[in-house]
């Protein structure tokens, strides 16, 4: 029923057909710093968000004006309304403790505050508490999942581990391909349904045949895709369900981190898509990828403002095609980008 490829050295690229987000990736160049990697991909945010707090933060008195226009700012760059009016509350309280009187104070005040409410989410993923470590990968339609999936298992290979992949979106012809395909260039094994790709195989299936054959190969960690689908979608919220429930019974804690894939360029809905999965699926951590697309930036501090109390952890953000470009999130360094 499922067939294990391991990748085999080719003299060229396998072609792959193309999805939501691009598997095309750029290959390795020059050796650039992730912060500036960072700040290049949040250019276009910048222009909305960090250009309109230079000028309200230009100079001039601190006063209900400010704060409205302020407030204006936050809430069109999706920041979202429980973390602007949290942002704001704490603002006024560092003002008035700081006895601030010029605007221009208010940048250094603003990302100090920003820094403490985003950094919650800054938790690293420890893939060492367990053996095999499965990693159950979720998300909708088009927000990159596939691709997250292939630079993750770059990221771990890099760190000296073994990676198994999991072809467990059985609903997208495409998906098992691109899979094999991110499988061949990490020279990583796929677990896959054999046979004509238009027929659907039982994704539990698949993924609990990946867990197996990990635990007998040692490998250190296994990487599950599952079908992207709608919130809304009742009966394929349902199946993903019954996907996890079948990983515990393979391995009886697993899986050990269930990801959720979004798209920073989604804004508030990203929140809605947090809320849903994690009701399903207990959901443990996020990977926010597009973030050098047209995505504003505000929607990481929406997060957080979502969740005052144990947030899940926002293991990684994408900023770019590159292979690398898919890196631990750090709030100082987030920050330190979104603002001129």
């Amino acid at each position: 029923m499922f067939n294990i490829f391991k990748s085999k050295k080719k003299t060229t690229e396998p072609t792959v057909e193309p999805s939501a987000e691009s598997n095309q990736v750029e290959p390795a160049s020059k050796p650039t710093s992730f912060a500036s990697k960072l700040r290049s991909g949040l250019s276009r945010a910048r222009q909305n968000f960090g250009k309109q707090l230079s000028g309200l933060f230009a100079g001039g008195k601190i006063d209900e004006e400010l704060y409205e226009e302020l407030e204006a700012i936050l809430l069109t760059s999706d920041t979202g309304a429980d973390a602007t009016y949290l942002l704001l509350d704490n603002l006024r309280k560092q003002v008035k403790r700081d006895d601030l009187t010029d605007a221009a104070q208010l940048k250094d005040a603003l990302q100090e505050i920003l820094i403490e409410m985003l950094a919650p989410l800054a938790q690293p993923l420890d893939t060492t508490t367990k053996k095999p470590f499965v990693i159950m990968i979720a998300g909708v339609n088009g927000v990159g999942k596939t691709t997250s999936i292939g630079k993750l298992a770059a990221y771990f290979k890099s760190q000296g581990k073994s990676v198994l992949l999991a072809a467990g979106d059985t609903f997208r012809a495409a998906a098992r391909e691109q899979l094999m395909a991110w499988g061949e260039r990490n020279d990583v094994t796929v677990i896959a349904p054999v046979g004509d790709a238009n027929i659907k195989n039982d994704p539990a299936a698949i993924i609990f045949d990946a867990v197996n054959a990990a635990k007998a190969r040692d490998i250190d960690i296994v990487l599950a895709d599952t079908a992207g689908r709608l919130t809304t979608q009742l009966h394929l919220m349902e199946e993903i369900k019954k996907v996890k429930r079948v990983i515990a019974k393979a391995m009886p804690d697993a899986p050990h981190e269930v990801l959720l894939v979004l798209d920073a360029n989604t804004g508030q809905n990203a929140v809605t898509q947090v809320k849903a999965f994690d009701e399903a699926l207990g959901v443990t951590g996020l990977i926010l990828t597009k973030l050098d697309g047209t995505a504003k930036g505000g929607v990481i501090a929406a997060i957080a403002g979502q969740y005052p109390q144990n947030p899940p952890g926002l293991r990684f953000i994408g900023i770019g095609e590159g292979l690398d470009d898919l890196r631990p999130f750090n709030e100082k360094e987030f920050v330190a980008a979104l603002f001129d």
